[in-house]
């Protein structure tokens, strides 16, 4: 899957870093420990094979870097409170935790027949409300957040001077062709909801700020940085979360510590169907579970692993029945031990 490069004739590592957009030698940050932070789902619905694909990806990374003796802390979190569960919680008629509870241990399931090893830690966004609001408290006191008029509370993206800087993007030219909530009660079209006011019959939390919910990005950044620490070895995720999810975690972080929060930035290729992005809002998504019924799943496994982990895969049947063809051909090269 050439995720890693060896540097010749060195036993040291080479790990492509998306900010700094190069391969750079791997260090950690203490001593032989990694700490590596994976965005996970949002548990409103069965996982597809975009997913499949980061958990794939982060699994055989987790995997190598501890078949070299490093001492991984692998955390990829649950994104349980969401405006998408909400609204498929409303439309099935059920609470919002019914539904979560459900997806989750879908998810969980789906892992396991992909026989991806468990995260050492698996933080939920309702587990960590508190850290929210206290990240959120900070943030206004050092003027990088501001309440709206509406009673949303927002973060000043101009008081960070190196937003963009994960994605190559200014404040110019952020808004062209990228889909931005844009409200009339925002300084800056870009800034972004760090905790929002409660809508009627929505399910919401008491706040200094009032009852509301988090905004999604604060979230990472309050289990991150709560397990792993200020400033961390590794963060992953899909290809889609490069902007805006991550350049905001990076701009709420560093704002609170003054210092680096992440280390490399790791993000998986998406999986794109009739040259589309397979995505839940599009339509075009091909679930796992349903996938699983024809199958087997280490055979999609395999299909995941044979592209480079940062390019995008095409998916097609024929090109499951491509992989099923050679995964074969591989089991029947491979001489039984005994």
């Amino acid at each position: 899957m050439y995720l890693i490069q060896y540097l010749k004739g060195e036993n040291n590592l080479l790990i492509y870093d998306s900010l700094r957009r190069s391969k750079i030698e791997f260090v950690p940050i203490n001593d032989n420990s990694v700490g590596i932070y994976v965005c996970g789902m949002t548990v409103y619905d069965d996982c597809h094979v975009g997913h499949g694909r980061v958990i794939v990806a982060f699994d055989v990374i987790v995997r190598h870097l501890r078949s070299k003796g490093f001492d991984v802390s692998y955390v990829r979190n649950i994104t349980d409170l969401d405006d998408k569960i909400f609204k498929r919680s409303l439309e099935l008629g059920i609470n919002f935790n019914e539904l979560t509870f459900k997806t989750i241990n879908s998810m969980w399931n789906d892992c396991t027949r992909l026989n991806c090893i468990p995260p050492d830690f698996e933080p939920r966004a309702t587990e960590y409300i508190p850290k929210m609001i206290q990240m959120i408290q900070k943030l206004i006191a050092l003027k990088a957040a501001y309440k709206g008029t509406g009673g949303d509370i927002y973060f000043r993206v101009k008081s960070f001077a190196e937003y963009g800087k994960l994605s190559g993007r200014n404040l110019n030219n952020i808004l062209e062709g990228v889909r931005i909530d844009v409200s009339e009660d925002k300084e800056h079209p870009a800034d972004f909801a760090l905790w929002k006011k409660s809508k009627p019959g929505e399910t919401s939390w008491s706040s200094p700020f009032g009852e509301g919910r988090p905004g999604w990005h604060i979230e990472c950044s309050a289990m991150g940085m709560d397990i792993l620490g200020k400033s961390f070895d590794i963060h992953g995720g899909g290809p889609d979360l490069k902007f805006p999810h991550h350049e905001n975690e990076i701009a709420q972080s560093e704002s609170i510590t003054g210092c680096q929060f992440v280390n490399f930035w790791l993000h998986a290729g998406a999986v794109r169907i009739k040259n589309e992005k397979m995505s839940k809002s599009l339509g075009n998504y091909r679930s796992l579970k349903d996938i699983f019924v024809t199958t087997h799943p280490l055979i999609v496994r395999f299909f995941l692993l044979q592209s480079h982990y940062r390019s995008a895969i095409s998916f097609t049947e024929e090109s499951l029945e491509q992989a099923k063809s050679s995964y074969m051909r591989l089991l029947n090269q491979v001489k039984p031990i005994y």
